[in-house]
């Protein structure tokens, strides 16, 4: 799915001004943006017809904090560029830690020779 001109300019008015050098425009960021929402890739992986991977994160990434993505999501599903809620929940390792013994490992109890047990029960000391 890729943003047309007539779709992009109903929702171009939403977007903050592009200031200074900009190599890429927003509709082709946009675009890309779209692509990594529906095929759910890396951003590595990021097509290069898009623009470079690193500035289509920056620029998704700060329209998030601005909050300019929510509007643009909604007015899109409003126009039916993009369906459901455009939600997504992500989990890698590096948010859920696992104790060591949830994993299976095995744990570090080596016996010395004078701390074994002989009859009775009973440790013998050397």
């Amino acid at each position: 799915m890729e943003i047309t001109e007539s779709q992009f300019a109903k929702i171009e008015p939403m977007l903050p001004r592009q200031r200074g050098n900009v190599k890429h425009d927003s509709r082709t960021l946009l675009n890309g943006m779209l692509y990594v929402l529906e095929n759910g890739c890396k951003w590595r992986a990021l097509p290069e017809r898009f623009g470079p991977w690193n500035s289509v994160y920056r620029r998704c990434r700060r329209w998030a904090e601005k909050g300019v993505l929510a509007g643009v999501f909604a007015e899109l599903r409003e126009m039916g560029v993009i369906g459901g809620q455009g939600a997504t929940v992500s989990l890698d390792s590096t948010l859920v830690k696992v104790h060591p013994d949830g994993t299976g490992a095995l744990k570090k109890t080596v016996r010395n020779a004078s701390a074994s047990r002989v009859e009775g029960g009973r440790r013998r000391s050397t």
